[in-house]
């Protein structure tokens, strides 16, 4: 827990020994959380902390990065082929956050390739295993960020979800992931995927921890037009409980579809936070069936347009000798981008092209209003003040299972993608175990009500063992 990891550093705990004890335990992992780590960076930053200690919310604290995150001097190779030794010039808003709080950052983690992906199969540099059973992925696309937490490769980390990909991870490592409300945090610096829809937010042990990282992360950016001031106050807020509150359960995300196991953890959470002396209705969110659909035709029609800048000819993979400029072009990116890239750029082509715009991309947009209605209208005035659902449908899954089934991996999403089409809050933390894999619940907010989406995770996790627990190869 960071608390603690700040009072160890203020009494005089040594950060060059903390830092150089997680790079040994780093090297010996076989999880494949990192694609690239900043060993002497880290180490000279700590050596640094070490002689004058500076303040800051993170001071002294080492923090992974999410390898689609800018990071100045740091490669930031989105876990493609394509961008393979890419070093930027800048940092992105939520670097230069964590560094002026006196962060540590010990380098980039897996990820699906370009954040296309729920299992962390499809990265260049080979699938991350979780930590609960190697055999079986940690979710995606953030799974290099929860998997090292979960296994004590680092602190705390930051992801980006565009469609669960901070949650699903969360859920299947059994961790917290926080999605804040769509422009509560700056996209500066994060290689798009899907602009409208994706948000960077922190992977933590506790809510606790998470609302610190948040705290430091959230804020107003000039560089990025969709961001708000942020008024902050996630931790004095915390511990005010849930005394009052009114749960909605949205039948839509019970029954078909769901593991019982997963099922009757939820329920018993709801039942717990009942106990707590909150109160529970069922609402409804109707729109949900398209979710999904509508989520998909964005997401990769947005990805065709924003992954166009990748060539090869300014930055990032070259095969030799140049050709004409279209044949490298195409060369440079069929041998760059993985299947499931190529994949989502050439849906959203299609979606995006002459007499198909209206019939698919603008019919998705329709959609996603009546999703975001659904949720106004679930967590309005006299509704419900959080709503309360699994965060995914199933444990997680073994590695190989699905990939081969790009359907079934995308239908893994469907308690995830709603979300981000609304551009609410939502968290995930763990609420029990399924044959020894974590179980994820997910606490869902009106827009910018971070405070009232993390008083009922931290009430919750206050009051069960679940976050206590660490997977057999951390002991």
């Amino acid at each position: 827990m960071l608390r603690e990891l700040k009072e160890r550093l203020a009494a005089g705990a040594s950060a060059e020994e903390m830092v150089f004890s997680l790079f040994e335990k780093i090297e010996k992992s076989d999880l494949n959380a990192y694609t690239n780590l900043s060993e002497d960076l880290a180490l000279e930053r700590a050596r640094e902390f070490d002689k004058a200690p500076w303040s800051g919310l993170l001071a002294g604290v080492p923090i992974a990065i999410k390898s689609s995150i800018s990071t100045r001097g740091i490669e930031t190779n989105c876990s493609s082929r394509i961008l393979e030794g890419y070093i930027p010039p800048y940092d992105a808003h939520v670097i230069e956050r964590l560094k002026q709080e006196g962060a540590i950052i010990l380098g980039k983690t897996n990820m699906d390739e370009f954040a296309m992906g729920t299992s962390t199969e499809t990265s260049y540099f080979g699938p991350t295993r979780n930590p609960w059973d190697t055999g079986r992925v940690p979710g995606g696309s953030s799974g290099g960020s929860a998997a090292a937490v979960a296994a004590g490769e680092a602190p705390c980390a930051l992801g980006s979800d565009t469609g669960g990909s901070i949650r699903c991870p969360a859920s299947f490592c059994g961790i917290v992931g926080l999605k804040p409300t769509y422009g509560l945090v700056s996209r500066y610096g994060l290689v798009s995927y899907a602009n409208s829809l994706e948000q960077i937010g922190p992977l933590a042990l506790s809510v606790e921890d998470a609302a610190l990282v948040a705290e430091v992360i959230a804020g107003h950016d000039p560089r990025d037009s969709t961001s708000v001031k942020s008024d902050g106050g996630y931790l004095p807020s915390l511990d005010g409980g849930v005394e009052g509150l009114v749960c909605g359960v949205p039948k839509e995300y019970f029954g078909e579809g769901v593991d019982p196991v997963v099922e009757k953890a939820v329920l018993d959470a709801i039942s717990k936070l009942e106990e707590l002396g909150a109160s529970w209705k069922e609402v409804s969110l109707p729109s949900t069936k398209y979710a999904l659909s509508a989520y998909y035709i964005i997401a990769m029609s947005e990805a065709s347009s924003n992954l166009a800048r990748f060539d090869g000819l300014r930055y990032g993979l070259r095969l030799g000798a140049d050709k004409d400029w279209h044949t490298t072009f195409s060369e440079i990116r069929a041998a760059g981008f993985g299947p499931e890239v190529k994949r989502r750029i050439l849906i959203g082509t299609y979606a995006l092209s002459a007499g198909y715009y209206g019939r698919y991309y603008l019919k998705a947009l329709k959609v996603r209003t009546l999703i975001k209605q659904d949720f106004e209208r679930a967590l309005s005035a006299g509704g419900a003040d959080v709503l309360v659902t699994p965060t995914m449908p199933f444990p997680a899954f073994k590695i190989g299972e699905r990939i081969e089934d790009p359907l079934s991996l995308y239908m893994a999403d469907v308690f995830t993608v709603p979300i981000n089409l609304a551009g609410v809050p939502a968290i995930s933390l763990p609420c029990g175990f399924a044959d020894g894999l974590p179980i994820g619940l997910q606490i869902i907010g009106r827009h910018f009500d971070e405070v009232g989406v993390l008083r009922t995770a931290k009430a919750y996790e206050d009051a069960t063992p679940y976050h206590k627990f660490v997977p057999r190869e951390v002991v």
